[in-house]
């Protein structure tokens, strides 16, 4: 871990997507945080110790899921599959399988393996994995904004966690997309899926991929919008936990009530053709018991 030393930082941006604005000051103690994501080696640790059972791994209960087809309540996660050619990008089911036996230790489907990839970051964990393994762990997750302050590594206000530049140079500083998404990936960073947590450099900070890569849980509620930016110094926000349970379901699903919390830091999937959200500001909602290829998580402590 490394120490993130408080301070006041402008959070979110005015230049991106709508639910990032509008930027604000906020003020942040400081804190310890896990140099990189937790990777499958140190999850594998946990499970040996304490025989955890991720959320992928569980039969969903039909009680819990009112409405859905019977044939679809198996153990499993959410694969990236791409398609062979061009595809509505309205419609994310073009490249996304909910696949049966998909979970951590087979992050690509049921005949994969983690064999190779003990220094990637573990995927296909839930908020609740997440959760458990910090508590386990005697650590925390982030809230958003200690992220997105971490993230910035002391660049107040530039787009990237590197500066305003996405490759400065022609180098790439992530892990992220190049090409048409989501069926031409041209992988001139080398890595057309996940890639090791120090494959890139670190940032101001000495924090290892917190841009691209995975998503990463934090532990806010989801509000489609930040607060107004405090009128005077002496209101600006100190530690702000985000928005209300309540607010956090999705609007354009009323039938499903089930919360969502905020991930960061964009993945091996953002492409400036669909997702530009490899940046500190970017910010997505994600339901709490959904897992997927291309989230995973890291702690932190707090002084």
């Amino acid at each position: 871990m490394v120490f993130i030393a408080g301070g006041t930082f402008r959070m979110g941006s005015g230049r991106h997507y709508p639910e990032e604005a509008p930027v604000h000051r906020v003020t942040i103690d400081g804190f310890w945080m896990d140099t990189a994501a937790v990777t499958n080696r140190q999850f594998k640790e946990f499970v040996r110790a304490t025989g955890y059972v991720t959320t992928a791994e569980i039969v969903p209960l039909a009680k819990d899921y009112p409405g859905a087809l019977p044939h679809m309540l198996f153990a499993g996660s959410l694969v990236f599959m791409p398609p062979t050619g061009p595809v509505d990008l309205r419609d994310s089911s073009q490249w996304w399988v909910f696949m049966k036996a998909a979970d951590w230790r087979h992050p690509y489907g049921p005949r994969s393996s983690i064999n190779g990839l003990e220094n990637h970051p573990v995927v296909h964990v839930s908020y609740n994995d997440a959760l458990a393994y910090a508590r386990w762990a005697g650590k925390d997750l982030p809230t958003e904004a200690e992220w997105e302050y971490a993230a910035r590594g002391g660049l107040d206000g530039a787009d990237y966690a590197w500066g305003d530049e996405l490759t400065p140079g022609g180098r790439h500083m992530a892990n992220t997309w190049q090409g048409e998404f989501p069926h031409q990936n041209l992988a001139t960073d080398g890595y057309t899926r996940t890639c090791p947590v120090n494959a890139f450099p670190a940032n101001g900070y000495g924090l290892l991929g917190m841009i691209g890569n995975t998503w990463e849980w934090t532990s806010d509620w989801y509000s489609p919008k930040h607060p107004a930016d405090a009128p005077k110094a002496c209101c600006i926000p100190e530690n702000p936990r985000g928005g209300r349970e309540t607010e956090s379901y999705d609007p354009l699903q009323p039938q499903i009530r089930i919360p969502r919390r905020v991930l960061k830091g964009g993945s091996h999937l953002c492409a400036p053709n669909y997702c530009r959200r490899y940046r500190p500001a970017a910010r997505h909602a994600q339901q709490v018991d959904s897992s997927a290829s291309h989230i995973g998580f890291r702690c932190i402590t707090r002084a």
